[in-house]
């Protein structure tokens, strides 16, 4: 008897858009394979050219690499302390302390789900009266829903504190007009395999000139000084974007506006057929905000209910995922100092992230539905 394989739904699997294979074939052809080359350039300038408000672009490994860099560029060193979002994947926090300074956690506020300008205030308020001014602000914009950038930014520039805006899952998501990534003294890009668009590993800085820029990529090259020879008055790094991926990122970025409306689109799919389901709730935009929607999350009554759910649709091929859980939860990070109000905890347990790929098809956004909807009854 033949077992019926049921067609896997990923969370938020790559989409390529055509000419991705042409320009990484370009790369073979004229066997520019190592870092550097045609492709990057053109890369960097593509996403300039998106982000606009004269932002300048550096192709890095990975978003993860960007921010390491980006606390480096902004002085952060051993024995500081920066404030960090909680609610966030691990990347935005592992490289505070990289070099060495220490991740001071604050939570977020419910509108947005990002990090929560009454309690960063009051974190720096009291960091400030234990003798410690914060190096820098991480701040993220959380699943493409843009922080409260305005509120944020004020509190920053009133205690002259720069923040590095975490953009990795914000690509083509907007503030009053602005594009995500321009906002921050430096802004971070990721082009990791799920996100909206991809070069299968990679990232990028965002500067506010060239010498910064220039720095970036100074340290990303090992850090090699103008000479003949090898020749090091600093600690670089090999955090690159090579030639053949850059190539990948040329080509997705083409289509970037179709992938920003496809899963704009899955949002409001689901929030139409599920929002007769009195148990789930949807983030919904703030005025001025324009989210990709990089992920569709929902909010169930309970961790019994968003459990049950994932279970459900586990068991039917379909991959979905709880929302992040807090740093200031995680096993690494207990001995930190947090500023919590149990918003990003009470997420947490309650919301789940549903498939959310530019790919996905009509019949499979109904696969979905119905059988969140059978749970749920």
């Amino acid at each position: 008897m033949e077992t019926t394989v049921l067609k896997k739904i990923w969370l938020s699997p790559p989409h390529m858009g055509g000419n991705e294979e042409a320009y990484v074939k370009e790369a073979f052809e004229t066997n520019w394979i190592a870092p550097l080359g045609p492709n990057v350039q053109q890369f960097e300038k593509s996403i300039e050219d998106f982000i606009g408000n004269n932002v300048h672009s550096a192709g890095l490994s990975s978003g993860t690499a960007a921010i390491h860099l980006g606390l480096e560029l902004l002085g952060v060193g051993h024995g500081d302390e920066v404030i960090c979002q909680s609610f966030t994947f691990a990347a935005s926090t592992n490289p505070i302390t990289y070099l060495g300074a220490t991740p001071i956690f604050v939570d977020s506020e419910e509108e947005t789900w990002n990090i929560s300008p009454a309690l960063l205030k009051e974190a720096i308020e009291d960091r400030l009266a234990n003798g410690e001014k914060p190096k820098a602000i991480v701040a993220v914009h959380l699943y493409g829903m843009p922080y409260k950038v305005d509120e944020i930014h004020a509190i920053a520039k009133e205690y002259d504190i720069p923040v590095i805006e975490d953009s990795a899952e914000a690509l083509g998501s907007s503030y009053q007009g602005f594009n995500c990534g321009s906002f921050g003294e430096i802004g971070i890009l990721s082009f990791n395999g799920n996100k909206i668009i991809t070069t299968s590993g990679g990232g990028a800085l965002l500067c506010k000139d060239q010498k910064t820029k220039e720095k970036a990529v100074f340290l990303a090259t090992q850090a090699r000084d103008n000479a003949p020879h090898y020749e090091h008055s600093h600690i670089g790094y090999n955090y690159r974007m090579s030639n053949v991926l850059a190539g990948i990122g040329r080509g997705q970025m083409e289509v970037l506006g179709d992938r920003v409306a496809a899963r704009r689109k899955n949002y409001e799919y689901y929030r139409e057929h599920l929002s007769d389901q009195s148990k789930i709730t949807f983030l919904e935009e703030p005025k001025g905000s324009i989210s990709n929607r990089w992920l569709t999350c929902i909010l169930t009554p309970s961790f019994e209910d968003r459990e049950g759910i994932r279970i459900a649709l586990e068991h039917e091929n379909i991959e979905s995922r709880p929302l992040w859980k807090p740093m200031h939860l995680q096993p690494v990070f207990k001995n930190n100092s947090s500023y919590v109000n149990g918003v990003s905890e009470d997420l947490f347990n309650r919301g789940l992230c549903l498939p959310s790929g530019s790919s996905l098809e009509t019949s499979d956004l109904e696969r979905i539905c119905g059988i969140i909807k059978s749970e749920l009854k």
